[in-house]
């Protein structure tokens, strides 16, 4: 069974084609799961490349709802957040991440040499260095650290299941923190593939640009086939020269968790496969 997941707020959300769990750790040390079904997209559109654009909206559709859950389980009634609220942070969310890792490199690449290949060098450059760089500025944040601390605790728990040893802490503990399917690794392909799809777009400024934000699904759904095949065949030398820039990033994305941290883990990945 494949299982994957996420960090959420003091906790992780574990899915499975059929359902996913959220466990959390509450300010009085105890740990709170929620059961939910996953969210499943008509089977016409699970077909090569489609399942990748359309199945990405749906998980983050059910992510966002674990995220939800999770941060609302550590504020008071009158403080939690609505689902109106939440749409607008996620809309305005990819507005700042579209002007920020796309819109920014290719103004800056604009400037310095505004057409031919060196212009989708030095785009593709600016959009990683970018990315790297804003990893680096909030991994420094506490809250941010503990929610990559759970990142970390995700990939451990899994990598125990997947072994096929007990979930206990003693056992999690041992596994590495980085893991093949990461969204971060999937992050990674997809900025590869935006060098080379968006080096295509050819005419005026504001074609190439608007063209960037259209494309943006295409690649995902091409990163998306790659991220499940490099998953498949991870010890494959030749994939493990797809998986490793994803693997080395992931060095800023996750943390080492706390033993309590994998115990949350292990409680979200047990309401999974119950």
């Amino acid at each position: 069974m494949n299982i994957g997941g996420q960090a959420v707020i003091e906790g992780v959300m574990m899915r499975n084609k059929d359902k996913f769990a959220v466990a959390v750790r509450l300010q009085n040390g105890e740990i709170k799961v929620r059961k939910e079904k996953t969210t499943k997209y008509p089977k016409i559109f699970n077909k090569f490349f489609l399942r990748g654009i359309i199945g990405l909206w749906f998980m983050l559709y059910d992510g966002v709802r674990a995220l939800i859950w999770s941060s609302n389980q550590q504020l008071e009634e009158e403080e939690e957040l609505k689902k109106g609220e939440v749409t607008w942070t996620v809309a305005l969310s990819f507005i700042f991440a579209f002007g920020v890792f796309v819109g920014l490199p290719f103004l800056f690449a604009k400037l310095i040499h505004s057409e031919g290949v060196w212009f989708d060098v030095l785009d593709g450059i600016f959009r990683v260095a970018l990315f790297i760089a804003y990893l680096a500025l909030i991994s420094l944040m506490k809250d941010i650290r503990i929610l990559f601390q759970y990142h970390g605790a995700e990939h451990k728990t899994i990598a125990c299941y997947e072994a096929k040893e007990e979930l206990i802490p003693e056992n999690v503990r041992k596994y590495s923190r980085f893991h093949p399917r990461c969204g971060t690794s999937f992050i990674v392909i997809v900025l590869v593939l935006s060098i080379i799809i968006f080096s295509l777009l050819r005419g005026p400024w504001w074609v190439e640009l608007l063209g960037r934000l259209v494309l943006i699904p295409v690649i995902a759904g091409i990163g998306y086939e790659i991220i499940k095949f490099s998953g498949k065949y991870c010890k494959n030398p030749i994939m493990k020269i797809f998986i490793t820039p994803g693997l080395w990033l992931q060095r800023l994305t996750t943390k080492e968790p706390t033993d309590k941290q994998l115990e949350v883990g292990i409680k979200s990945l047990e309401a999974v496969l119950d």
